[in-house]
């Protein structure tokens, strides 16, 4: 298991040397409170509703983000919300489809409020100075298409995993989906993730496996970016990202299944 998902004390002996981002509205950064040195990047900042790719931000736009509040590729970067982790890790996805280097990203395991109940907090801002961010896209990305969603249906080698709640796949999902919400692998008293042994045995039970590729989906590409981290994080290495998700498959007029 890898240092993807990361806890309080990890990030606590290493402050110094990391740049923590916390993605939670400006208001709630300033007015709340925050882990002593974080920057602030609001979510709705990377997120595009008109898009070409999903709903990432474009290059140059993430690139001004991050070189606004000072951080650079060379940078070891630690996210965290208010949410259990799951607009932290749409952070750190966007962040790995731009080419920040992977061993770079980090997720807080829990989220701000789990980690105010027993850690230092602070409302004062934190002095950056500006870079200038470089992008560079990966050779290899785990981004597919609907065309390679739709090719997947029939592999019995691929299982295809919505990652939203039990009552939205029964409403309509990708033929031939397996249902996994992403708050099943949260625990909602830490709010950070269950045990390793009992994740891998909801996701054996979903035949959710190491052995095969996995394919995630949601409705905007938020939900299957906590299920990516954590699965990258148990080491699980052939994962698929689709990132127009059920929004663009059915507005492409494609096959959907209820019940």
């Amino acid at each position: 298991m890898s240092d993807i998902v990361v806890s309080p004390s990890w990030v606590t002996d290493r402050l110094d040397d990391l740049r923590i981002v916390d993605v939670r509205d400006a208001w709630e950064f300033d007015g709340i409170g925050h882990i002593p040195g974080a920057v602030n990047i609001p979510f709705d900042s990377v997120r595009a509703e008109d898009a070409d790719e999903g709903m990432l931000p474009g290059a140059d736009a993430f690139a001004d983000l991050l070189g606004a509040v000072g951080i650079t590729r060379a940078d070891d970067v630690v996210a965290y919300d208010d949410h259990h982790g799951v607009f932290a890790a749409r952070f750190l996805v966007t962040a790995e489809l731009y080419g920040h280097p992977t061993d770079r990203l980090h997720l807080l395991d829990g989220d701000f409020s789990a980690w105010q109940r027993d850690r230092e907090t602070t409302s004062e801002a934190t002095d950056v100075e500006p870079t200038t961010y470089e992008i560079r896209r990966p050779e290899e990305t785990p981004l597919v298409d609907a065309e390679t969603v739709a090719a997947a249906i029939d592999d019995p080698d691929t299982v295809i995993v919505d990652t939203r709640e039990d009552w939205e796949f029964e409403e309509g999902h990708i033929p031939g989906a397996t249902v996994l919400d992403w708050r099943e692998l949260v625990d909602d008293e830490t709010r950070g993730l269950k045990p390793r042994a009992e994740i891998e045995s909801i996701l054996d039970a979903g035949g959710i496996t190491p052995e095969r590729r996995v394919l995630l989906y949601c409705n905007t590409a938020r939900r299957i970016s906590h299920t990516y981290v954590v699965l990258r994080h148990l080491g699980y290495e052939n994962l698929a990202f689709y990132e127009g998700s059920l929004t663009e498959w059915e507005a492409a007029g494609r096959p959907v299944e209820s019940g």
